[in-house]
C-alpha cells in the first residue's frame, strides 16, 4: 500500500493520503461502529468482503460517486443504479514454488500439491482465517472432494497467516517450505519464483471493493482517491483490470474471460454468510485455531 500512497501524492502535490491497513474482516467492523454511533471518521473503504456493500448501500452509508472511468467498470462489480460501491482491482490467488529448491517443478494442478516428494515442502494460509483463502479450499474440495483435504494433511504443510507472507516464507534459504497455492503473485517475473494457474481447476479471483462514505469527511480528498485508482494509467499497472476497456496481462484474455476462474462467484459466496461460517468453523476443528503473527506483518494489505 506504500505505493499507492508515493504515487497518489506524487501525482497531487499537497494531498496527503492516510491509510489504515489492516485485515478486511476486522475494518468492516470498525465501520459498523462508526455507523451505529453516527460518529464516522473515515472518507473511503476498500475491502474484501465484499458482500457488506450492498448492505451500506442500502442502509444510506454510502456516497453516490461515478468517478471518470466507472461506465468501463464491469457490471458485476459495480452498482450499477447509483455507483454507490464498484471494483477497484482485480485480486486472485495463483500457484508458487521456489525455482531454486524444486528445480523442474510445475504447479499447475491441485493435485500436484499431494505428489509425496512435497511433504514437508509446502507453506498454506490458514483457511479458517481469511474468506477469499476458505473459499479456494471450498473451491478445489468442490471437484475432488474431502479426501484431497485428507491427503493434503498428510503432506505436513505449514500453516501460517495471511497470504502475503506465502513467497518470502519460499525464499527463505533456511526454510524447508517451497511451494504453496495461497500466494498473491503477480505477473512481473519474480526472482527465484515460479508461478501458475491451475490449468483444470478453479483458482479464486474477485473485485476488491471500494466505497465512500456519505459522512466522508474529506469526501472530495476521496473522490479524488477513487477517480485515480480508476484510471487507465493506474489500471492497466495492475494486470487485470475490472474496466472491460484496459487491455489483459500478455496471452490471458480478460479476467471475464479466464476459462478457470469465476471473479463474480467470490462476491455471491461471501453473501450467504451461513454457509461461510460453517465451512469456517469444519476447518477450525481439522486446523484448530489461526496462529501465528499477524499478517499485517508484511506490510501489505490485500485483505
Amino acid at each position: 500500500m506504500d505505493d499507492i500512497k508515493r504515487d497518489f501524492e506524487g501525482k497531487f502535490p499537497g494531498m496527503s493520503l492516510n491509510l489504515t491497513i489492516d485485515l478486511s474482516k476486522y475494518l468492516d467492523v470498525r465501520l459498523d461502529e462508526q455507523l451505529a454511533s453516527d460518529n464516522v471518521y473515515v472518507d473511503s473503504i476498500i475491502l474484501q468482503t465484499v458482500h457488506n456493500f450492498p448492505r451500506w448501500a442500502q442502509d444510506n452509508a454510502l456516497l453516490n460517486y461515478a468517478p471518470l472511468g466507472v461506465d468501463q467498470v464491469y457490471p458485476a462489480f459495480k452498482d450499477s443504479e447509483s455507483s454507490s460501491w464498484y471494483g477497484l482491482e482485480i485480486l486472485y490467488w495463483k500457484n508458487i514454488w521456489s525455482t531454486e529448491k524444486l528445480p523442474g517443478a510445475d504447479f499447475d494442478t491441485f493435485q500436484e500439491f499431494l505428489k509425496p516428494g512435497y511433504k514437508n515442502r509446502l507453506v498454506l494460509a490458514y483457511p479458517n482465517d481469511e474468506d477469499a483463502v476458505l473459499f479456494a479450499f471450498d473451491l478445489i474440495m468442490q471437484r475432488h472432494g474431502r479426501a484431497w483435504f485428507d491427503a493434503l494433511l498428510k503432506q505436513n504443510p505449514r500453516w501460517i497467516r495471511g497470504v502475503t507472507r506465502t513467497s518470502t516464507i519460499i525464499r527463505e534459504c533456511n526454510s524447508s517450505a517451497a511451494a504453496s497455492f495461497t500466494s498473491t503473485a503477480g505477473f512481473r517475473p519474480s526472482p527465484g519464483l515460479g508461478s501458475a494457474f491451475p490449468k483444470d481447476d478453479l483458482f479464486v479471483s474477485w473485485a476488491q471493493t471500494g466505497a465512500i462514505l456519505k459522512k466522508a469527511p474529506h469526501p472530495e480528498g476521496a473522490k479524488l482517491l477513487h477517480a485515480y485508482l480508476l484510471s487507465r494509467e493506474v489500471q492497466e499497472s495492475m494486470g487485470w483490470s475490472v474496466r472491460a476497456d484496459v487491455p489483459p496481462p500478455a496471452g490471458l484474455p480478460d479476467i471475464m474471460h479466464m476459462p478457470t476462474t469465476n471473479p463474480t462467484a467470490f462476491a455471491r459466496w461471501m453473501s450467504d454468510r451461513q454457509t461461510v461460517e460453517r465451512l469456517r468453523l469444519w476447518f477450525e476443528s481439522k486446523l484448530g485455531t489461526p496462529q501465528g503473527e499477524s499478517p499485517l506483518v508484511s506490510g501489505k494489505g490485500y485483505d
